[in-house]
């Protein structure tokens, strides 16, 4: 049932758009009659009742319906048509990897409004503004580094999401180093299978006006990825399109990728971003306090960036850990309640520190099933919820990097994790007994 209930409300949205650019005699005819039954690599999959009414659909209203789908901003990128018993209208629930989502999906939170500018970062922030306002026009390549939690996939998204929203006609592809790997390795090894993947991948990422890469560090060593990315580049910069590049590490430092793709990041701008100061620490902590609808004092502000590290995520990881035991203990944010809130949660004496262990013990505790079923590849569905659970609690409670919570929960890709959070947050509002799940685990943690 909640599955469904998910499923219509997202569909739900989506007719809201469609039904204003549809004439309503076809609407009420061929979309309203439509039943969501399931999303499935970010597509939703509308089941009609007959074949004709799909083929009326696919040729006459597809258009409509993807726009509907954009503005919507539910976090989808198309749909399917299916058909009980047709061999037409079928889903294939494998499609070819370079077939998927155009992008990474970007998360609309990441803004340039929602970006807190301080001395740190307030000169590659004023770059991340100039190459979205003028994209191919200065500053190309735009070369970000920084260390982990700092903001540089902020920046990165946000330059993404303001063309995307400012110049939609413009092609934008957001992803990560690591995808271009797979996607890369994917094209090589289906090459002997007689498709022209490789053709496809070439095209994929030469015919846009903005490619962003996150992380590329990740190339260290692998020289064939390194030697398509650079004719890629290439391409691109011929054709003044733009690239944004980010790593952990200026670009003369990156000695594991080639000399020619070094010097040509460094043809651009290089601009790198520094660890906050308290100020900016505690500037972070108000704009998280105030996205999460929380009135929290200076003082409990004032403490929580003083006892953290440079790390922002570790910052709102201990933002969140106060905020939830607020709404644990059901009394106001002190300064007294946020050290014993944190002390509980950190390992000191015999207490446990919060781990991806931690909250995994507590996810199986919670839900009776064992850490092998977890993080495994079973598809019941008690297993998919528990599994996106357990994903959202570790982006909402340790902050911690999208890759690496899906190395954690079994292997899996960046857009999974994506998906699972995002999932999990939306049914949180609309679901009971998953808002009350969530709550129970994050008490079990806490009190490990």
């Amino acid at each position: 049932m909640a599955e469904k209930a998910q499923f219509e409300f997202l569909w739900e949205k989506i007719r809201e758009r469609a039904e204003k650019t549809i004439h309503p005699l076809s609407y009420g005819m061929f979309i309203e009659p439509l039943v969501p039954v399931d999303v499935v690599n970010k597509k939703i999959v509308l089941k009609a009742g007959t074949e004709m009414a799909a083929a009326q659909i696919m040729k006459s209203y597809t258009k409509q319906l993807q726009d509907a789908i954009q503005t919507a901003d539910v976090g989808l990128n198309g749909f399917h048509i299916v058909v009980d018993g047709s061999q037409t209208y079928t889903l294939n629930e494998e499609p070819d990897a370079l077939e998927e989502t155009e992008s990474v999906a970007l998360d609309a939170r990441f803004t340039f409004d929602s970006f807190v500018v301080g001395p740190s970062n307030k000169f590659v922030y004023a770059a991340a503004k100039s190459v979205s306002e003028t994209p191919g026009e200065n500053f190309n390549p735009l070369y970000i580094y920084g260390g982990t939690g700092l903001g540089k996939t902020h920046l990165m998204q946000a330059i993404a999401n303001e063309i995307t929203a400012k110049k939609p006609s413009l092609k934008v592809l957001y992803t990560t180093s690591e995808r271009f790997l797979n996607e890369f390795v994917d094209s090589i090894a289906k090459k002997s299978s007689g498709k022209d993947s490789e053709a496809r991948f070439r095209n994929r990422y030469r015919n846009v006006d903005v490619l962003i890469i996150d992380d590329i560090q990740f190339w260290a060593g692998k020289y064939g990825v390194q030697e398509a990315f650079f004719h890629t580049f290439n391409d691109l910069v011929a054709q003044n399109k733009q690239i944004v590049i980010s790593s952990d590490c200026p670009a003369k430092e990156l000695t594991t990728l080639e000399e020619r793709l070094r010097t040509r990041f460094e043809g651009g701008l290089i601009a790198d971003i520094q660890p906050p100061d308290l100020e900016t620490k505690i500037a972070i902590l108000k704009r998280k306090a105030l996205e999460k609808k929380c009135v929290i004092p200076n003082d409990v502000l004032a403490f929580l960036a003083k006892g953290s590290d440079n790390n922002v995520r570790t910052l709102e990881g201990r933002l969140n850990t106060v905020i939830f035991a607020g709404k644990l203990h059901e009394e106001p944010v002190t300064l007294r309640l946020a050290a014993l809130a944190l002390q509980e949660s950190i390992n000191c004496d015999e207490q446990e520190q919060m781990t991806p262990e931690a909250i995994i013990r507590a996810t199986c505790s919670y839900y009776s099933v064992t850490k092998a079923d977890l993080i495994g590849k079973n598809k019941r569905q008690d297993l998919v919820r528990a599994r996106q659970v357990c994903t959202y609690l570790m982006c909402d409670i340790l902050s911690l990097p999208l890759a690496n919570v899906g190395k954690i929960m079994g292997g899996r890709d960046h857009t999974t994790v994506i998906y699972s959070r995002d999932k999990i947050a939306e049914l949180m509002r609309i679901n009971d007994a998953v808002q009350k799940a969530v709550n129970d685990i994050k008490g079990i943690v806490l009190k490990q």
